[in-house]
């Protein structure tokens, strides 16, 4: 059984400052007494009643996932740690002043001291159990969200895949009659980079260097199509290849570069693909030499499904609002996008 000691000192003081409450509350209405009396009293049957229930909640296997157990010894722990509660602590009251409260007391003194500590004990309790009620809830939801995040990154690189391939298999087939040397060439391409892709897609996560070596057999793929009109650069200096990124995040840009940007340009252009740190954040950057957007209608670079909103749902999904995506561009000289993404812990603490 593991037992959180940085909560159960959390919930120790709250406790203490509960009962300092209702010591207070109790000299109010009777300060004939004095105040150490009550807050003597208050401290030993508060402590004690929450010793017994807060440590006592864990000897049910129940408890382990809700932090309360359930069905019937959800009743029995707390109306039994308030009863044993009271006693212990009313004992150990009576040891400190070196009386007995058992003795020569009034009715209605044991009586409201007994009420006193039943509506305190309640209080506390549901107090306590409604925290732990909802930090369970709360850790049930967002493990939903992170399930639906992976099902949805998933979707993404599903709809990716057979898109890039369909492509792919059409090019191969017309060079195939054509210039068989070349397609060969684009066939042993296509075969390296579907054996990085079976691989990556088993990880939530994995290299950045694997992301660059992705990329340049897809790049080499697009150069067998297109010729000497596409010119690539990747720069990815060494120390930050074990980086991690999830798989498949920047080819969607990369791909949007190619189609929308350099493709419609008769004289094609150069796609580079860089890596930098960056006061404490990875930069990533497609940049292309392309047509670049046009100023009424920057949605034709979000490609059909494959564009800069997949790359930024992906990222919020995946970082928690930590990464952020810039757009650049110039009509006739083409588009930049940078990605920034927590360089360090909080990059090997993504959700994903």
């Amino acid at each position: 059984m593991s037992v959180d000691l940085l909560d159960k000192l959390r919930r120790g003081l709250q406790t203490a400052a509960f009962c300092l409450a209702i010591s207070a509350i109790q000299f109010a209405f009777q300060p004939v007494r004095g105040y150490e009396v009550p807050l003597v009293y208050s401290l030993f049957i508060g402590m004690t009643t929450w010793l017994l229930i807060d440590f006592g909640r864990h000897a049910w296997p129940s408890s382990r996932l809700t932090g309360w157990p359930q069905g019937f010894a959800g009743i029995a722990l707390p109306v039994g740690g308030i009863a044993l509660g009271y006693l212990a602590g009313t004992l150990g009251g009576d040891w400190w002043f070196g009386w007995s409260s058992w003795e020569g007391r009034g009715r209605e003194d044991l009586s409201l001291s007994v009420l006193i500590t039943a509506m305190a004990g309640i209080t506390a309790s549901y107090f306590f159990y409604s925290r732990t009620r909802r930090a369970w809830l709360e850790a049930r939801v967002a493990e939903a969200q992170r399930q639906a995040s992976e099902s949805r990154l998933k979707l993404l690189e599903t709809q990716l895949e057979p898109h890039m391939l369909f492509n792919t298999l059409a090019n191969l087939r017309a060079l195939i009659g054509i210039d068989p040397p070349r397609a060969q060439i684009m066939l042993d391409h296509l075969n390296s980079y579907l054996r990085a892709t079976l691989s990556g897609s088993l990880a939530a996560l994995h290299p950045l260097a694997d992301e660059f070596a992705r990329l340049q057999d897809y790049l080499a793929l697009m150069a067998v199509r297109m010729g000497p009109r596409l010119q690539s650069r990747l720069a990815l200096p060494a120390e930050l290849g074990n980086v991690p990124v999830p798989p498949l995040l920047l080819q969607p840009l990369v791909e949007n570069a190619i189609r929308h940007g350099l493709e419609p340009k008769i004289e094609g252009g150069q796609i580079t693909v860089k890596a930098s740190a960056d006061h404490g954040t990875l930069l990533l950057e497609v940049i292309d030499t392309g047509v670049g957007m046009t100023s009424g209608a920057p949605q034709t670079r979000t490609g059909s499904g494959f564009g800069l909103t997949q790359v930024r749902e992906r990222l919020a999904a995946s970082y928690d609002g930590e990464a952020r995506v810039d757009v650049e561009s110039s009509p006739g000289a083409g588009v930049s996008v940078r990605i920034r993404l927590p360089l360090g812990p909080a990059a090997q603490e993504a959700r994903i």
